[in-house]
């Protein structure tokens, strides 16, 4: 069995794009995924699958939901090793878990805009890219972060933000997962 982690941007976020989490798990079902579990409204789904899947089942996925509830999310597939490598390689401190924020990339950004992402950098925010991860550490929230709200159009590449408490909690659950699928 293969674990994976399908994180959706933009599902259950201020009343648009409204998907049940439990139609969200019977979606993925309908394809042959097993152990399927949700984690918050926001769109975070880790399960398991016989097949080892290609990062274009995110598509098929994304597809597959605009079919039945006329929206297309953006979905990011990740395997546990992606998950864990991520985690690894943050260079920030953890201390302050709604600080940290983990932005998933679709693609490695060919042309970022480092410039402008400076710019509009506080003096109290870090931020580093590292392959297919953006982290920033903004510790005075990121509803207030300008450059937040930057990193998708500078980077050149969709992304979705999770911050370090739910990457806990999913990798929490995968690791679980894929304990359980061992045994």
């Amino acid at each position: 069995m293969h674990t994976y982690i399908a994180l959706f941007r933009g599902i259950n976020v201020g009343g648009k794009n409204m998907l049940p989490m439990k139609e969200l798990v019977h979606v993925l079902e309908r394809f042959g995924c097993e152990q399927v579990k949700n984690y918050i409204q926001s769109g975070n789904v880790v399960f398991q699958s016989r097949e080892n899947l290609s990062h274009s089942f995110a598509d098929v996925i994304g597809s597959d939901i605009a079919e039945t509830h006329g929206f297309k999310p953006k979905v990011f597939l990740l395997g546990l090793d992606e998950l864990q490598a991520a985690l690894a390689n943050n260079p920030f401190s953890t201390e302050d878990g709604k600080a940290l924020h983990f932005f998933f990339l679709d693609a490695v950004p060919s042309h970022p805009d480092w410039e402008t992402l400076a710019a509009v950098q506080s003096k109290s925010e870090q931020f580093k890219v590292i392959g297919k991860v953006c982290y920033l550490y903004a510790p005075d929230g990121i509803g207030r972060s300008k450059l937040a709200s930057k990193i998708e159009g500078c980077l050149g590449v969709p992304v979705t933000a999770r911050n370090w408490n739910t990457m806990q909690e999913l990798i929490s659950m995968a690791t679980e997962l894929n304990q359980h699928s061992r045994i």
